[in-house]
């Protein structure tokens, strides 16, 4: 990760509580998407703290708990080369993920007009 803006009011936003808040805004995540087959995709999410992985196939449903305990319906939708998530629970959220030209991940997290970005770089 390059870099992170408003990760803590966004967490706020979605219920996240003050411990974990403080725990996850001092991680920094590593994301691996992989084509599992059949349609089916792993989005896992690595820190020294927890990892955590989503399978999913585009454009299903499915029950979704989020790393910090939250329980979601979700569905994952590819928009040209932007991966958006739609979290539907308590406060709905949107996460949408950019591969910029060069290389970068720009990750855009949404939830009631808050605004986190947070950007990775390849390695």
């Amino acid at each position: 990760m390059e870099s992170s803006e408003n990760f803590d009011e966004y967490m706020k936003t979605v219920g996240v509580n003050y411990v974990t808040r403080k725990i996850a805004s001092t991680l920094k995540t590593n994301y691996n998407i992989t084509d599992e087959g059949n349609e089916t995709y792993n989005l896992r999410l690595e820190s020294t703290f927890k990892n955590a992985d989503m399978k999913f196939k585009l454009n299903e449903e499915f029950d979704e708990t989020t790393s910090d305990g939250r329980k979601c319906k979700t569905t994952l939708t590819l928009d040209g080369n932007k991966l958006i998530q739609d979290q539907k629970g308590d406060t709905p959220s949107t996460i949408t993920r950019e591969i910029t030209d060069n290389g970068t991940l720009v990750c855009v997290c949404t939830a009631n007009g808050v605004v986190c970005t947070r950007v990775y770089k390849r390695a």
